[in-house]
């Protein structure tokens, strides 16, 4: 989805600014040098060269990577990215910020990633399944992995509801946000979801789904952008502001374009940051928000959906200028939550109600609020650095636990 906002990506190296992030955390923690260098380390890394023949007949060489960065606290959990510029770089970061996200939401994984380099729109469905079985390690992968261990739908989360998949997973990443603002808009003393206006980039799953949470909230989502345009309406008709989500996603869905939504106007998408709001919801890609752009944003709040959409350089200009960022290994957590959640159903061989999923995740995304924002009030330091310093301690625990010495 995010081949054509990559002009607007800051050049760096993702796996670098989350080791950034962490040494931040790391020096706020006595911790010996070895366990440094443990904890910030994959534990194993792979490539590989995915050979394929097409519908037409032809053989590609598809680049793949499977990145495997920490199981101190459970299995390495992680799905795989399929994108024209995915590498290993990008791979290590998501591995390693996976790890981060299951410790923060205090869910039993540890971290992985897989990517494949490739553009998923340009192949079918039954070449794109080729492939991702070609990697192997959802349903194709639930599929031939039983091949050769049996029934085994716990062996991978994220599967259709009909094929032992969770209800609610559709929409937890997006769910998950949404409750995740309400915990900051709280402790902020800001009010309520209904009082806010938002910006949002991306409506993909996460940013349409936190799209129609909050405008079913009562919030006002200003604008909002894909990887084609974006749309923006202060005075809708009904609504003291804001676009009508219930009808741009019915629009979207009968396969038109965001920017041509009539309930709006459409507006270049490299501007969609810099769009006055409080709260800005950037849910698409990584590394958008560099020093210049971190210079330029009008909002109170920064909500990461995305990950690592905030380079470091960028994090030290939104300290400067007082904006709040709310770190993506908790915002996005509640997709990797639902997952865990449908991993246990699985276990059980029992499915939940979905009242019942979305009541336990929010309890997830409460109880992983108060944890990183008992650590920034008590150490003085950014709602990031409280997140990784919570993450680590509690991977640190258990890599003592099981005999690091």
């Amino acid at each position: 989805m995010a081949a054509s906002l990559s002009q607007f990506r800051y050049a760096s190296s993702h796996a670098e600014n989350t080791n950034k992030f962490l040494r931040e955390a790391l020096n706020r923690l006595d911790y010996p040098e070895k366990l440094q260098n443990l904890l910030l380390t994959p534990r194993r890394e792979m490539s590989v060269e995915l050979v394929v023949q097409m519908d037409d007949g032809k053989i590609e060489v598809f680049n793949a990577y499977r990145v495997q960065h920490n199981n101190a606290r459970g299995p390495y959990k992680g799905g795989l990215r399929y994108h024209p510029q995915v590498d290993l770089d990008d791979v290590r970061s998501l591995a390693s910020l996976m790890t981060w996200k299951t410790a923060v939401m205090d869910i039993p994984y540890g971290g992985a990633k897989g990517g494949v380099t490739v553009d998923p729109r340009k192949l079918s469905e039954r070449e794109l399944e080729k492939l991702t079985r070609k990697l192997v390690v959802m349903a194709w992968f639930f599929d031939e992995y039983s091949k050769y261990k049996g029934f085994s739908p716990g062996v991978v989360t994220g599967k259709p509801v009909y094929l032992h998949g969770s209800l609610g997973r559709e929409a937890a990443t997006g769910r998950g946000t949404t409750f995740a603002i309400r915990e900051l808009l709280k402790a902020l003393h800001m009010g309520k979801l209904a009082d806010q206006k938002y910006v949002i980039q991306g409506f993909g799953n996460v940013g349409s789904w936190a799209a129609q949470l909050l405008w079913e909230s009562g919030g006002k989502v200003v604008a909002v952008s894909d990887v084609a345009g974006a749309v923006a309406n202060e005075n809708v008709s009904g609504r003291a502001c804001g676009l009508d989500i219930g009808e741009l996603r019915k629009h979207m869905a009968a396969g038109k374009t965001l920017a041509s939504f009539p309930g709006g106007v459409a507006l270049p998408k490299e501007d969609i940051l810099a769009q006055p709001c409080d709260v800005l919801i950037p849910a698409a890609i990584g590394g958008v928000i560099g020093p210049e752009m971190a210079a330029r944003l009008q909002c109170k709040v920064v909500v990461e959906a995305a990950n690592g959409p905030t380079t470091p350089e960028g994090d030290l200009v939104l300290r400067d200028r007082g904006i709040t960022v709310l770190p993506d290994i908790y915002t996005n957590g509640g997709g990797v939550t639902v997952s865990f959640f449908e991993w246990v159903q699985n276990l059980q061989n029992f499915k939940w109600e979905e009242e019942d999923v979305n009541r336990k995740l929010d309890r997830k995304m409460t109880d992983a609020f108060a944890a990183l924002w008992g650590v920034h009030k008590e150490m003085g330091v950014p709602l990031r650095t409280a997140a990784f310093v919570v993450a680590l301690q509690r991977v640190t625990r258990a890599e003592v636990h099981r005999g690091f010495d």
